[in-house]
């Protein structure tokens, strides 16, 4: 694959993560609740696995994309791209979402909001900054773990997708209640840009703890894991 469609690629799947993860939390939350909200994100990332896989590795987040830079796994010249295209692509679903959420008179930005994350009184379970901090550490990490597992040469060919989309749904389960669920600073970066206010001021450590959680990762599975995958 170019490049370009590489870059592309990594845009669209991006953008379908927050647009169809986020809107299923604005348009469709109060009749899904927390198991539908995360089974959206979930199978979001399950059907884009499959969908450009095959030409990006379907990243789709800049802490995927950090993790496997420190594993070696993409050069720092694509990492920095995916990063950015990555970012433009929640930002772009983003706004689109708020456009189609507008499309009903009794929708308001401050009141709905956009799925952003927060901790604290924007927390949707009233969890303090330290919990949150913790549980987006630790969540992204077990995704990694399950990325790098699930996409090992000796994982079972073509059930990639299933493992990391129904994991990712499982941490929505978790992690819905606490910050909204990032793992994902790309995720977190678009609703917060548009919406503004708390979801902006917060937005830093939905950047800096889901790359602690992906680095840690990276590194235990370089160090401990690889070397002693068994092949299937």
């Amino acid at each position: 694959m170019s490049d370009t469609q590489k870059y592309l690629a990594e845009l669209i799947g991006t953008f379908v993560l927050v647009f169809f993860g986020c809107g299923a939390a604005v348009i469709a939350g109060k009749s899904l609740g927390v198991l539908g909200i995360a089974f959206a994100f979930g199978l979001a990332v399950l059907v884009m696995v499959y969908a450009i896989g095959p030409i990006s590795g379907c990243h789709i987040n800049p802490a995927i994309t950090i993790a496997m830079l420190v594993n070696g796994k993409i050069p720092s010249k694509d990492a920095v791209i995916y990063i950015i295209v990555q970012c433009i692509g929640a930002v772009i679903a983003a706004a689109l979402l708020l456009v189609v959420a507008s499309g009903v008179p009794a929708y308001s930005i401050a009141i709905d909001g956009l799925g952003q994350n927060g901790y604290g009184a924007a927390s949707p379970g009233g969890y303090s900054m330290m919990a949150g901090f913790i549980a987006e550490i630790v969540l992204t990490f077990v995704f990694l773990i399950v990325i790098f597992g699930a996409t090992s040469k000796a994982a079972p060919p073509g059930f990639a997708g299933i493992a990391i989309g129904l994991s990712l749904t499982l941490i929505h389960i978790v992690g819905i209640m606490i910050t909204g669920t990032s793992v994902n600073p790309a995720r977190s970066l678009g609703p917060a840009l548009i919406v503004g206010g708390t979801a902006l001021a917060q937005l830093w450590m939905f950047i800096i703890a889901p790359i602690i959680g992906a680095v840690i990762a990276a590194l235990v599975w370089k160090y401990l894991f690889e070397d002693g995958a068994v092949p299937a």
